[in-house]
């Protein structure tokens, strides 16, 4: 089972990114599949989740009406388009896979994790 996270850099505020994360070892289609973030000396937090149809996302009050999460099952691949990037965005983003339909939250309902792929926003 691989996830590998890719599309992070440096980037103004106000700019935008867009992260992909391309699913290998697993029913991709099967999974719901979440983002998360964690910021140096934070706890790790939930960005957003989106259904394994892709026809539902969810996402924290923090990033809400700026990102967007989009699946592809086709290329195993899901994204985080990531608008209006401001300083406090400014972490290392993972994707994950959770086999329950819950949509959960929690980090530890996911089962399968990237290695995370850092975005840095300069003010």
């Amino acid at each position: 089972v691989q996830l590998v996270e890719s599309g992070g850099g440096l980037v103004q505020t106000g700019g935008s990114l867009r992260l992909s994360c391309a699913a290998s070892g697993f029913s991709f289609s099967t999974y719901v599949m979440g983002w998360f973030r964690q910021a140096p000396g934070k706890e790790r937090e939930f960005v957003g989740t989106i259904t394994r149809s892709g026809g539902s996302s969810y996402y924290a009050a923090s990033v809400k009406g700026r990102f967007n999460i989009s699946r592809d099952s086709a290329k195993n691949t899901v994204y985080l388009e990531m608008n209006s990037l401001k300083p406090e965005d400014t972490a290392a983003y993972y994707c994950a896979a959770e086999a329950s339909p819950m949509l959960s939250r929690r980090s530890s309902e996911y089962e399968y994790w990237g290695q995370g792929t850092q975005v840095s926003v300069s003010s």
